[in-house]
């Protein structure tokens, strides 16, 4: 496929909820690019699946082939299990972090993807490279707002 493109993701959370990050490392061919970014109060779960629509949002073409590597059965379950679609179908009620699933469906229906759970903190250079991204994210000194979970209650009360 001339444009398969290869995603590791990872998030973390220092508290869970706590201080946070995510961490993403798109390859294609040569090109590599590395995504991070980190939070003042969110959960870890969040950040995971924050790492991967952050990644789809980065690919320039829609259509492309995705392998998307994570380490999170959170992420990785609900979609090769179909759970995020049922959830979809119910309008996420009385589901964690619809703010972000919804945002997940609207990417990920642009590409045909594919997700492939690793173990984590087991030596893939990948998802190590993430977890570094993430954790650093997670430390900085102006970490942004993650609003879809400091306004939860707003959030879950217009849906």
């Amino acid at each position: 496929m001339p444009n398969n493109i290869v995603i590791y993701t990872d998030g973390a959370a220092r508290g869970n909820p706590g201080p946070g990050g995510y961490g993403v490392l798109l390859i294609s061919g040569k090109h590599r690019k590395e995504l991070s970014e980190g939070f003042r109060l969110t959960t870890n779960n969040r950040m995971e699946l924050l790492a991967v629509i952050k990644g789809l949002e980065a690919l320039k073409n829609g259509g492309s082939g995705v392998t998307i590597y994570t380490d999170s059965k959170y992420v990785a379950d609900a979609v090769s299990k179909g759970w995020v679609f049922e959830w979809e179908k119910k309008g996420f009620k009385k589901k964690k972090n619809p703010d972000l699933w919804r945002r997940f469906l609207e990417v990920f229906r642009k590409h045909k993807v594919k997700f492939k759970w690793i173990e984590g903190h087991s030596g893939n250079p990948g998802n190590e490279r993430c977890d570094q991204l993430a954790v650093e994210a997670s430390l900085g000194s102006d970490l942004n707002i993650d609003n879809g979970y400091e306004d939860k209650d707003i959030e879950q009360s217009l849906f």
